[in-house]
C-alpha cells in the first residue's frame, strides 16, 4: 500500500491535485463563510478566498508539486497566471449570475484548476531553479 503511495505521490499531476484540493477548500471553506456569516457580495467571497488558498497554493505548488525553490520570480509568475484566473473566474461568475450564489463559487472553484496547471508547467516553473528531475 505505501510503495502504491508513493508511486501516485510520484506523478506531479497527482500532487497538483491534491494541492489544488486544498487550496481549493481553502477557497470555499472562506467564500461561504463570507457569504454566511458577514453577508458577502460573491465577488468580495471569492477575492478572500482567493487570497487565502493563494498563499497556500504557491507555496505547495512551489515546494511540493513543482519542486522549486521559492523565488521573487515565480512568485510573480504565479501571482500572474492566479490573478488572471481570478479575472476569469469572476468574469463567468457573472455570466451566471442568474443562478445560487453557492453554485456559482463552485463553479469558479472547479473550472480554472485544469488551464492553471498547464500554464504553471509550461510557464511558471518553466526556466526556474529545478530541484527534481522532471516527472
Amino acid at each position: 500500500m505505501k510503495a502504491r503511495l508513493d508511486n501516485l505521490l510520484s506523478l506531479r499531476i497527482v500532487r497538483f491535485g491534491l494541492t489544488g484540493g486544498v487550496a481549493t477548500l481553502t477557497h470555499i471553506v472562506v467564500a461561504f463563510g463570507l457569504l454566511h456569516f458577514f453577508a458577502s457580495t460573491v465577488f468580495i467571497a471569492n477575492l478572500f478566498g482567493f487570497l487565502c488558498a493563494f498563499g497556500l497554493s504557491y507555496l505547495m505548488q512551489s515546494v511540493f508539486v513543482f519542486r522549486r525553490r521559492l523565488s521573487l520570480q515565480n512568485a510573480w509568475r504565479f501571482f500572474i497566471v492566479q490573478f488572471s484566473a481570478l479575472m476569469i473566474s469572476q468574469l463567468i461568475s457573472e455570466l451566471f449570475s442568474g443562478i445560487n450564489e453557492y453554485l456559482r463559487v463552485l463553479l469558479v472553484v472547479f473550472l480554472i484548476p485544469m488551464v492553471t496547471y498547464i500554464i504553471h508547467k509550461t510557464w511558471t516553473y518553466k526556466d526556474t531553479d529545478n530541484t527534481e528531475n522532471k516527472k
